[in-house]
């Protein structure tokens, strides 16, 4: 395949998710870095529609900012032969019609249910609460960072410097619902999905030998949440941070 084109924002978990499964494929690819915060711009510019129905909620239900964000255009997207797919479930079936070996999903259609049931969470629930409890740890500064969120598995978030990570956090803390207040309510959560993530590990529905899309959507997220400080040794000591090693190794240290 030529020409492919990914557009994503430094240190995105979902985009990373996109980055993984291109990765599976084989399929090589020019990564564009476009700036967080005015990136749904970008994508319309180059051609990439918005959603006319918001495609994310916090809390169940879509907060007029992040309305307008799923309207304007969203990241990952990707440009493949003259097409312009975007979110990940969409990039994932797109790429298994297109190029069909290795498959992204298994052939079994009992073992693809339990994928798709895995990875629908892993789009819906689980990327907003990583993203929330990584934004609700940023209240408290940087220093609770692997890094100050300058290095990690996910690379830089938000922003190269620390000054734009500071101001790009601030918004998005308000667009999703991220305030200290909301810290306690996120963080009791997490024990459960974790042990939802394990459960799936010893039923063969993650970390199969052969690594399915909802690896990829699940992985990125875990990867998010592990670079709070606090959150960190938690994760590791689990079946789940097994995977999240496998997937996505800790880089070595800048």
């Amino acid at each position: 395949m030529e020409r492919t084109t990914l557009y994503v924002i430094p240190g995105s978990h979902a985009c990373r998710s996109a980055m993984l499964m291109l990765e599976h494929k084989g399929i090589d690819y020019r990564l564009v870095e476009l700036f967080t915060g005015p990136h749904p711009l970008a994508v319309r510019v180059r051609g990439f529609p918005g959603h006319r129905t918001p495609i994310r909620q916090v809390d169940g239900r879509t907060p007029r900012p992040l309305a307008m964000l799923d309207r304007g255009g969203t990241v990952p997207a990707l440009r493949i032969e003259g097409e312009r797919i975007q979110t990940n479930h969409e990039i994932a079936r797109f790429l298994d019609r297109a190029q069909s070996e290795p498959s992204l999903f298994p052939a079994d259609p009992r073992q693809r249910g339990a994928v798709e049931d895995a990875e629908r969470w892993g789009d819906e629930v689980f990327q907003m609460a990583a993203r929330r409890i990584a934004l609700a740890g940023a209240v408290h500064g940087l220093e609770g960072f692997h890094e100050r969120g300058n290095h990690g598995r996910l690379g830089p978030l938000l922003a190269s410097s620390e000054t734009a990570r500071k101001f790009a956090s601030r918004g998005a803390r308000t667009i999703f619902r991220a305030s200290a207040g909301k810290e306690k309510e996120l963080l009791d959560a997490l024990p459960a999905m974790l042990d939802q993530i394990d459960a799936w590990i010893a039923a063969g529905v993650l970390g199969a030998d052969q690594l399915s899309v909802a690896d990829f959507m699940i992985v990125p997220s875990l990867a998010l949440i592990s670079y709070r400080l606090d959150l960190r040794p938690g994760i590791e000591a689990r079946p789940a941070g097994e995977l999240l090693e496998r997937v996505l190794p800790e880089p070595a240290s800048s």
